[in-house]
């Protein structure tokens, strides 16, 4: 398998600050917009901001789960809410930090508690999207 692959995700401008998201090799598109704190930002719409996050909460949740797998960690129940902050550095808008709150439930807490906290942290330095971003990111995970 090559070690290298391409993520084709097309932008069409649909009227104000409203576009609409799409791939070619996926059968949904995303409406996304500026986000109302802008001028003429949109409510109620992803805008970018949310979709950098949610890129955060879903490699994240993809890479725990597989590393939990290649640690036979079961898993009964998973969620991630992660905050940005986004804010003005040198003139520039910049998300400076994403702090990520893992809830993990566990099948057996008993035996599975401490490997599960190294999953935690070994998904957070494994996950390819918070790596390849300059955002500090930071974990507080809640195991039970």
């Amino acid at each position: 398998m090559s070690q290298t692959h391409f993520y084709e995700v097309n932008i069409k401008w649909k009227d104000g600050r409203t576009g609409e998201l799409s791939s070619p090799v996926l059968n949904k598109t995303i409406e996304c917009a500026t986000p109302p704190e802008f001028p003429n930002g949109v409510p109620g719409v992803w805008s970018p901001e949310h979709l950098f996050v949610a890129a955060i909460n879903s490699c994240y949740m993809a890479t725990f789960l597989a590393i939990a797998s290649n640690f036979k960690v079961e898993i009964e129940n998973f969620s991630c809410k992660t905050i940005a902050r986004l804010e003005m550095v040198e003139g520039k808008y910049l998300i400076t930090q994403a702090e990520m709150f893992p809830v993990i439930k566990l099948i057996n807490p008993g035996t599975d508690m401490d490997k599960a906290m190294r999953v935690a942290e070994k998904a957070k330095a494994g996950c390819l999207v918070t790596n390849s971003m300059k955002t500090e990111i930071t974990l507080t995970p809640e195991i039970a």
